[in-house]
């Protein structure tokens, strides 16, 4: 099959999470662990961001001016505060119902993001460039990992960044992240997570770095059970977060 023929979708992903859609924006429902996996990973994106461009990271509307992608948005957890600290936010997700909840609950709260029911593929192929995409908890629920970030890739302006969150493909992974977060703790539903589609650090770099991006950061995420929250860790065996950036 040709690259152009192939698809970045995994059908059953999309199916399922599409299933789970009202409950995007519910901290104690099944999205739970997203809600506050939110403040580190809103922190680590707003810093990067502001010191790759040089903003100022206390400023009310730090993000004026930048376009971003948030590739995967489903309802919006992310394109929502980016949007209210000034970017200009494209949220593409393949899942109407994700959309659609999106759409609802920005109208709602007055935030203005462009959501749109597509793929990377699609967004690629219209020609469309950002200056930050974030590609956050998406590449373990895609078809074709590489074709996914290659297409991604592709959309980096020049000087622009790339954030890719996901969980490693470790045993330490397969019994903190799949069975006690699904079976022991129940922050997640069963079966959101199948370990062969877990991806390690190096097959994110390696596409990333075949198109053009630099690698210029990496950390884990572990969560601290006496402080309920997430915080950035030099541990990358379980959640971890990558910045890639395209020379200017």
């Amino acid at each position: 099959m040709s690259e152009t023929a192939k698809t970045t979708i995994d059908q059953s992903e999309v199916d399922r999470f599409s299933a789970m859609a009202a409950e995007w924006w519910s901290p104690t429902g099944k999205f739970r662990p997203l809600h506050k996996f939110n403040p580190v990973r809103l922190e680590f994106i707003r810093n990067r961001v502001c010191e790759n461009f040089g903003r100022d990271p206390k400023a009310h509307r730090p993000l004026e001016g930048l376009r971003f992608l948030d590739i995967g948005c489903g309802g919006g957890l992310l394109s929502e505060p980016m949007a209210r600290m000034g970017a200009e936010v494209v949220g593409a997700d393949p899942s109407e119902k994700n959309i659609g909840i999106a759409s609802t609950h920005a109208r709602e709260s007055g935030v203005p993001v462009d959501y749109r029911a597509v793929t990377a593929e699609q967004l690629q192929a219209a020609g469309e460039t950002f200056d930050v995409i974030l590609n956050m908890e998406v590449v373990e629920h895609v078809a074709d990992v590489n074709l996914f970030l290659k297409t991604c890739a592709q959309m980096v302006r020049p000087g622009g960044l790339m954030f890719v969150a996901t969980i490693n493909r470790t045993l330490k992974a397969r019994a903190l992240a799949i069975f006690a977060a699904e079976n022991v703790l129940k922050w997640l539903p069963r079966g959101t997570h199948q370990y062969e589609k877990l991806v390690r650090p190096e097959e994110v770099e390696r596409p990333l770095t075949a198109n053009g991006l630099e690698i210029v950061h990496r950390t884990g995420v572990f969560y601290n059970v006496l402080q309920d929250r997430w915080n950035l860790s030099p541990d990358m065996d379980v959640n971890y977060m990558m910045l890639a950036k395209r020379p200017a």
